[in-house]
C-alpha cells in the first residue's frame, strides 16, 4: 500500500521518490544508541512481529527448541539496524530522477530458517546454552522448494559499507537477552507453543 501510494503522489506532483523496502532486522539496539539503556529499540520476539532471527535468540536462552517449517528453506532478506543511517544517507546522496519511483530493497544478505537456525545454535552452544532445532509441517499455503533470488545491491552501488551477520553480532544479543530471561514468555516466540488455537 505505501509502495501504491508514493506511485500516486509521484506521478500526481512529478517528484522523485526511493522508496527503502526494509528486509529483516535483528539486534537491540542502533549503533547510535548503544551505551544507553534508555534509547534501546523495541525488540519484538513474539509469532506476529518478532522476526526469525529474533525470535530463535529468545527461544535459545528460554530453552525452547527452534523450530523450521519443513526442511527449512524459506529464504530471507536480513538487515543488521546498524546500516539503517548509512543507508538513508547514501540513498538520499543519490537521488532518484525527476518523476521516478525507485524502490530499493534494504537488506544485505539472505539466509534460509534452516541456517539462521543453525547458525543460532552455533553461538548459543558457544555461549553454553542447550540448543534444538526441530522440523515442523509447514502451515503455509506454498511449495517447499521455490527460487527466491531477490535483488539488494541498491544501497551497495549507492556506497553502503554495510555490517553483515556474524557470531560476534549474533552472541551479543542472547547476552542481553540472558539478563531478562524471567521476563520472557516462551508461549510468545511461537504458534506451536501455544497449542492448537495459536492463539
Amino acid at each position: 500500500m505505501d509502495a501504491d501510494l508514493l506511485w500516486f503522489y509521484m506521478r500526481t506532483n512529478g517528484l522523485r521518490v526511493t522508496d527503502l523496502m526494509q528486509g529483516l532486522v535483528y539486534r537491540l539496539s542502533r549503533l547510535e544508541c548503544e551505551g544507553n539503556l534508555r534509547l534501546r529499540t523495541n525488540s519484538h520476539y513474539d509469532d506476529i512481529f518478532g522476526t526469525v532471527v529474533n525470535r530463535f535468540l529468545v527461544r535459545a536462552v528460554a530453552g525452547v527448541q527452534l523450530t523450521v517449517d519443513e526442511k527449512g528453506g524459506q529464504t530471507h532478506g536480513c538487515f543488521n539496524p546498524k546500516n539503517t543511517p548509512q543507508s538513508g544517507r547514501v540513498a538520499t546522496e543519490t537521488p532518484a530522477a525527476m518523476g521516478e519511483l525507485r524502490v530499493v530493497n534494504q537488506f544485505t544478505e539472505q539466509f534460509t530458517a534452516i541456517e539462521l537456525a543453525d547458525r543460532v545454535k552455533q553461538v548459543g552452544t558457544a555461549l553454553g546454552l542447550p540448543v534444538e532445532t526441530q522440523s515442523i509441517p509447514s502451515p503455509r499455503k506454498e511449495r517447499e522448494d521455490h527460487y527466491d533470488n531477490a535483488k539488494h545491491s541498491g544501497c551497495l552501488e549507492f556506497g553502503l559499507e554495510p555490517y553483515y551477520m556474524n557470531d560476534d553480532t549474533l552472541a551479543a544479543i542472547p547476552e542481553t537477552i540472558i539478563q531478562y530471561k524471567a521476563s520472557v514468555d516462551p508461549k510468545k516466540s511461537c504458534r506451536e507453543c501455544a497449542g492448537p488455537s495459536g492463539q
